[in-house]
């Protein structure tokens, strides 16, 4: 009987989440690649702040590791007519960039003769 009502239980999270996601969807909201989850609130926000809601909301800054997930984030650019945040940064080398948390960026989509730190990279 445990067992069941468990299943129940994880049915109907399912089955509710599975409605938040639609409605959040509808409303433009979220969008996903790769099994991952990209949210905007379509607010403006400067780039700490975009970091600081990210984290509250229990996720990170995107950073597009493929095509599929820069799409991803091209999906609110396009939406929102605006711009995006990247968790990318500056490294330590003029004109080279790494992901936040370190390391090396993997994928890289620039346009020509950017990155240069002025918007429209």
């Amino acid at each position: 009987l445990a067992g069941t009502e468990n299943g129940d239980v994880i049915r109907q999270l399912q089955y509710r989440i599975a409605r938040l996601e639609g409605v959040l969807r509808l409303n433009k909201m979220i969008t996903e690649s790769g099994g991952k989850m990209f949210a905007s609130n379509g607010k403006t926000a400067d780039f700490d702040g975009t970091v600081e809601k990210c984290k509250e909301a229990g996720g990170s800054i995107a950073t597009p590791r493929n095509p599929g997930e820069n799409d991803a984030i091209l999906y609110f650019v396009k939406y929102h007519n605006t711009y995006a945040y990247l968790g990318i940064k500056q490294s330590l080398i003029p004109g080279k960039f790494q992901p936040l948390k370190g390391g090396q960026l993997r994928y890289t989509n620039w346009y020509s003769n950017e990155p240069s730190g002025r918007g429209e990279e």
